[in-house]
């Protein structure tokens, strides 16, 4: 059977309260919370983008989906993991004071903002998964401990799987920092020489001083590299990136493997919201306000995060009239995450869109 992927389309010169109401008729027809019942405590998993950043989903929209959670009688606490590479969103501390500088916070949304501190060890939680890459994954025992897990994504592009949506929002968003080390591990990045001027932004950004600057080139020294992609991220001139034919390209098969560590006590009590509003060249992880790569296209609503992002994706082809992600991002295979997932039993590739009005 097809999954059902709810679609209420936004215009690109809707306001704010056009939308909220738009979202309410989303969540009132697709009937996604309907699994919800008094008493569950449900983890909201958000991203509360990083400094400077203003691709992440807005406050007041996630208000709407919180007070949707109450009005079920459960209770919602909306939460994030704290980040691999440096920034403000490196320590729970930092963290708290991003989201609530970007207007996440309990006075405002009125639900408790938890973002785990993972340095301490009873924080996190070993899952045993046996898969192919990893055999065990390392997750925020939060989202473990949770009855149930409402994932509201930024859908956008992605500089290492070239897009991300519901399916990495819960394999690399639920993972512990070493949770996270796992996934980037194996795919330190090369510098190709023939772009580099020496302009050490790289250096300075590198969070384990494994970045030096010699004969004005960059050079890593793979043995202190955790392979958390700042460098590609902050370099101006395109000149680091990873060598995919090397085993890059695992990490997108290493997060969808956590993305079923998280989704495996959560059978039936997972509801997944996209925005493909504001779609950006890359994550809300880049502190900088990234402009749009693709008209505003509307909110996805399903209990499939296969589906979902598959339906997001083909909305953002058919809009730009080619794969964007792919023109963005040459050497990713952005519909790798999407087969991997079906492959694991994470979801459906077929899917039914519903557009609602």
């Amino acid at each position: 059977m097809k999954s059902k992927v709810y679609f209420i389309p936004v215009s690109q010169g809707d306001k704010n309260p056009s939308i909220a109401k738009k979202l309410r008729g989303l969540l009132d027809k697709s009937r996604v919370l309907d699994f919800l019942s008094s008493g569950q405590k449900v983890a909201v998993k958000m991203h509360f983008g990083e400094e400077g950043n203003t691709g992440f989903v807005k406050p007041e929209f996630v208000k709407l989906v919180c007070t949707a959670i109450q009005d079920k009688g459960a209770k919602a606490s909306l939460s994030d993991t704290n980040t691999l590479y440096k920034g403000k969103r490196t320590n729970f501390q930092d963290h708290l004071k991003i989201a609530a500088e970007h207007g996440f916070t309990k006075e405002k949304i009125g639900v408790d903002i938890i973002i785990p501190d993972d340095s301490i060890e009873t924080n996190t939680i070993d899952i045993p998964i046996n898969q192919r890459f990893i055999k065990t994954a390392k997750l925020a025992r939060f989202f473990v401990d949770a009855d149930a897990i409402v994932a509201i994504s930024h859908f956008k592009g992605h500089l290492m799987t070239g897009f991300g949506g519901a399916l990495k929002n819960l394999g690399m968003g639920c993972a512990s920092r070493k949770g996270k080390l796992a996934q980037h591990s194996g795919i330190s990045p090369v510098v190709y020489e023939q772009k580099c001027i020496g302009c050490g932004e790289c250096e300075k950004a590198c969070p384990v001083k494994a970045i030096s600057i010699k004969n004005k080139k960059s050079v890593i020294d793979g043995l202190k590299c955790i392979g958390c992609a700042t460098c590609i991220a902050v370099c101006p001139y395109s000149a680091i990136d990873v060598n995919w034919e090397s085993g890059g390209s695992t990490m997108t098969e290493k997060m969808i493997e956590y993305t079923s560590a998280v989704m495996k006590s959560k059978k039936d009590r997972l509801a997944f919201l996209n925005f493909a509003l504001k779609i950006t060249k890359e994550c809300d992880c880049l502190a900088k306000d990234d402009p749009a790569i693709c008209p505003d296209l509307g909110i996805l609503a399903s209990s499939d995060p296969v589906s979902i992002d598959k339906a997001s994706f083909d909305l953002v082809v058919k809009a730009c009239g080619r794969d964007i992600f792919k023109e963005l991002h040459p050497k990713r295979d952005s519909t790798r995450q999407l087969i991997y997932a079906h492959e694991l039993g994470l979801g459906n590739l077929d899917y039914e869109l519903i557009t609602l009005s």
